[in-house]
């Protein structure tokens, strides 16, 4: 058991009653009662609870009635508060994808007029609009016996992460066209483990939904389906939205298999379904105001396990420290703080690192004052975790969306100039030398100039190239195999970097001159 935890990152799905070949054979009352009793003071001596997924009884050549059970076992890593899955909320403007979130994080149901995203919005303009126009995150937790805990209770954020064993934070996205580049820098950025798409029952696919699939798909990030507002329209709507779904998933470029969640049992077996094969997409049909079938998603989102192992995790963890930073504030007496995800190593309290490339290539040292994960204090940052790091009397006017912060003995190599393998989605005419588009690599952000594409003079939408690109404006931290994504107006296309122009490390020197707010070692 313990090593099964290990392997499942903190989680272990157990089936009494199924024979090591398969057979469901079942067990009888009694012999069911020892086994799970058995079960449970094993999970006792290693730390874990224990939750009944379901039971279900068999067909077996007996008098006795026969059964089996699904077992989910539980334990937080001892180096860990708690799980952590983060899930990207896409989907077309007006498809309730906000609302949704409040419902599922505030625990109470929608009043069909937006009353539940209000707590969700940033910004005044949001409010009045009702439109999602930046990025916000949103947490709900699950208790080791797998109960929901979230505001209803009236809890504190930090509340929520100590009596929770599993987090889920939800990254909602912009629907509207117009702030495509947010949603982009969102999956880009945030590195998502899942993504939900959120459709209106009773619109269909209409929109940026073909788009936002498009992307999710692009950037291999595994996503379920929920339709929403199935309370405003009959069943016959719900259904043909299904089906056009289904239609679209099953098409030679998605290749799918769709997976339409009615009932616990189907809850569950899309969970395990799913983290083992990405090519299962488990649709959801929901209310956010009737509350309808909102249980399942629950069901779904407790046993969803995580994507990478224990073993892939411990390899990230022994390379040099490296946090991208996304997003940049400054918090009264605390001074600038920096939000995003460490993609490598290990972070502590009061670690010495650089931070760049500024304009001029270069990386300035800073130190890290403290930590926050989900709104609670965390002295030690680990691989693939997102949090918060307070960098003290730190100048923000020498930060940007996009830099890093990486160990000093790393010396990174950054560059102006690169190449790509890319693939041109569409594309109203031809795409040549000279072309100027914006490109998303990780959480980089910048225009850039198409200097030559090799072995062609011109690409047509459809077709494969090695493309060389020069950033406009100033030199950007980037990683030979990392995913890129560029756009400009209608004109999109994917690939990975292949090959980076270094610029020498007598420009990308260490800033010595320590100016007012750079803290020396």
């Amino acid at each position: 058991m313990k090593w099964r935890l290990q392997e499942g990152r903190g989680e272990a799905v157990y089936q009494i009653g199924v024979e090591d070949n398969g057979l469901l054979v079942g067990l009888s009352e009694e012999e069911m009662r020892a086994s799970l009793k058995t079960l449970r003071r094993m999970a006792e001596k290693v730390g874990a609870d224990i939750t009944v997924l379901r039971e279900r009884e068999v067909d077996y050549d007996s008098d006795v009635p026969r059964k089996i059970t699904e077992v989910l076992v539980r334990k937080v890593p001892d180096n860990q508060q708690f799980l952590d899955l983060r899930v990207a909320v896409l989907g077309n403007v007006d498809s309730g994808k906000s609302t949704l979130l409040g419902v599922l994080t505030q625990g109470e149901l929608d009043n069909g007029r937006g009353r539940a995203r209000l707590n969700l919005f940033r910004h005044l303009h949001e409010i009045q609009s009702g439109r999602t126009s930046s990025i916000s995150f949103e947490i709900l937790g699950f208790n080791s016996k797998g109960e929901v805990v979230n505001y209803s209770d009236s809890r504190t954020a930090e509340e929520i992460c100590e009596s929770s064993s599993k987090m889920i934070t939800f990254i909602d996205l912009a629907g509207h066209h117009k702030y495509l580049k947010t949603t982009i820098f969102g999956l880009t950025s945030y590195c998502p483990d899942f993504a939900m798409l959120v459709v209106s029952a009773n619109t269909g696919i209409a929109g940026t939904t073909r788009e936002h699939l498009g992307l999710a798909m692009a950037l291999k990030v595994p996503f379920f389906i929920v339709i929403s507002k199935v309370d405003l329209c009959s069943k016959a709507t719900v259904e043909r939205t299904v089906k056009q779904l289904e239609r679209i998933l099953k098409q030679p470029g998605c290749n799918k298999l769709p997976l339409l969640v009615n009932s616990d049992d189907d809850a569950v077996t899309a969970a395990q379904q799913f983290a083992q094969s990405p090519n299962i997409t488990p649709i959801f049909t929901l209310s956010s105001v009737s509350g309808e079938n909102l249980d399942l998603l629950k069901v779904f989102l407790n046993i969803l396990p995580p994507l990478t192992n224990s073993k892939e995790q411990e390899e990230l963890m022994q390379q040099h420290t490296e946090f991208q930073v996304d997003e940049i504030y400054t918090v009264p007496e605390v001074g600038t703080v920096v939000g995003g995800t460490l993609s490598s190593g290990i972070c502590r309290e009061g670690e010495n690192l650089v931070v760049g490339p500024t304009d001029d290539g270069k990386f300035l040292r800073l130190k890290v004052c403290s930590i926050q994960r989900n709104r609670s204090a965390c002295r030690v940052l680990r691989a693939g975790q997102a949090a918060t790091l307070a960098l003290g009397p730190f100048d923000r006017s020498l930060l940007r969306k996009g830099m890093v912060m990486v160990s000093p003995e790393m010396n990174p190599t950054i560059c102006s100039v690169f190449e790509a393998e890319i693939v041109l989605l569409f594309h109203a005419t031809t795409f040549r030398k000279g072309f100027q588009v914006t490109v998303h690599v990780g959480n980089v952000r910048q225009t850039a100039i198409v200097e030559k594409i090799h072995g062609k003079d011109k690409l047509r939408t459809g077709e494969k190239a090695v493309v060389c690109f020069r950033f406009i404006k100033h030199p950007e931290y980037l990683k030979i195999g990392a995913k890129l994504l560029f756009r400009e107006g209608v004109t999109k296309g994917i690939g990975h970097v292949t090959n980076l122009q270094a610029i020498t490390t007598k420009e990308n020197s260490l800033e010595e001159s320590l100016g007012p707010g750079q803290l020396s070692f």
